[in-house]
């Protein structure tokens, strides 16, 4: 019995995927006519009227589901004039039919609406063809067929809309995660172009610097000269060092990647000896703990503070003074970099540029720890950068309150 049905439901959806549903209701309405007719073959034979409305009461199902109403409509009209004739025919039974699809794919209102027309269908079918007195029997079992083919026909229709509502939120969930995982990839190259900035725009502002320093030196100071080579030579290897910890860290199969850390505020003073070394007299003071703040969070601080440093290595003129403070605390941290070049000439616009690094790359950076991020000149010369990051920002629900 099992298998039997198996082949059953499989037969179904083959019919299903291969045969356009017209096809299908047209199969159904020949199996019909087959079937009706021989439970009628007496009758038709006697009367050809019996024979057009045999066929008026079936042909429409083939355009049952192109025009539901319609379909209807017409072979309920078809059935009234049989019901004037006085001639009952087997081949009613395709009412049901078309009853069951107004309730599949229509609203609830038609459906009522049809449903109202069979049940008077059913009265007086009940009142002029039934027999020995059995009436009400006969209304009975004719309106619970009606019934019974619009429940039918109505759950048929709700599972539809369960079924189109649940691909329609796979799709919106579908497309959000797409969106989503857009963002996380948007981010991340973001942050990936942020470091690789930083790294070479300071490493090559620091040996331009220091080539040029070497270049005007190497008559007189062919000493100083050298030592700035070196330094060239030592910004250089440290920038190929940084690059490789860097993507180290990006490659999730490196060995050894998580066990050479990001620079943080440790680094700052080996930043400034560098910049120093580059001609920019440079004054670092760290206070508070810096242990308080994530080694992300130290990242952070260390890219601004070495982003604001070249700026000025690039911008400022001869003999200008740099100052770095950092003041952390156990909710955030606060910089300032400032230095004293004259007010015409400041490192840098704070304008968004092409490429979106520089001060507005600072300020992305600032505002990933829920801080902010000010630029620009001072009153009485010179440029001043400051930032503050939140090391515990602050919950939703706190926020609300």
């Amino acid at each position: 019995m099992r298998s039997w049905r198996a082949h059953l439901g499989r037969a179904r959806l083959l019919v299903r995927a291969k045969l356009p549903p017209v096809a299908v209701d047209a199969v159904l309405t020949a199996a019909l006519l087959f079937a009706t007719a021989g439970l009628a073959h007496r009758d038709l034979s006697r009367s050809t009227s019996l024979v057009v409305f045999q066929w008026l009461l079936l042909i429409p199902l083939v355009w049952r589901r192109r025009a539901p109403l319609a379909v209807f409509g017409a072979m309920a009209a078809v059935a009234f004039l049989q019901w004037l004739a006085g001639a009952p025919l087997p081949a009613d039974v395709a009412l049901l039919i078309a009853l069951y699809t107004v309730a599949a794919h229509s609203s609830r209102l038609r459906t009522l609406s049809a449903v109202g027309v069979l049940e008077l269908g059913a009265l007086l079918a009940s009142l002029t063809w039934t027999t020995h007195g059995r009436t009400t029997q006969s209304f009975i079992a004719l309106s619970a067929m009606v019934i019974a083919a619009a429940v039918t026909g109505v759950n048929v229709r709700t599972r539809r809309a369960y079924l189109a509502a649940l691909e329609d939120r796979a799709g919106r969930l579908e497309r959000e995660r797409d969106q989503q995982a857009q963002l996380a990839v948007a981010g991340e190259r973001a942050r990936i172009a942020r470091e690789m900035h930083d790294i070479v725009t300071h490493n090559l502002s620091v040996m331009v610097a220091l080539a040029d320093g070497a270049v005007f030196a190497q008559q007189r100071h062919p000493e100083k000269a050298a030592a700035a080579m070196r330094q060239v030579s030592g910004t250089g290897r440290q920038a190929i060092t940084d690059m490789r910890r860097f993507l180290g860290v990006l490659r999730a199969d490196e060995p050894d990647a998580l066990r050479h850390p990001m620079p943080g505020i440790a680094q700052l003073e080996p930043l400034a000896e560098q910049v120093r070394a580059a001609g920019l007299p440079t004054r670092l003071s760290v206070s508070g703990n810096p242990a308080a703040a994530t080694a992300a969070a130290q990242l952070t601080v260390y890219r601004l503070v070495q982003e604001a440093l070249t700026n000025t290595l690039k911008h400022a003129p001869a003999g200008t003074r740099a100052e770095v403070r950092v003041r952390c605390s156990p909710d955030s941290v606060r910089v300032d970099i400032t230095d004293d070049g004259p007010a015409a000439t400041t490192p840098a616009d704070p304008s968004p540029t092409a490429s979106g690094h520089g001060i507005p790359g600072m300020r992305e950076r600032a505002a990933a720890y829920g801080g902010q991020l000010d630029a620009g000149p001072q009153p009485d010369g010179g440029w001043r950068v400051s930032a503050v990051l939140t090391l515990n920002p602050p919950q939703d629900g706190d926020g609300a309150r």
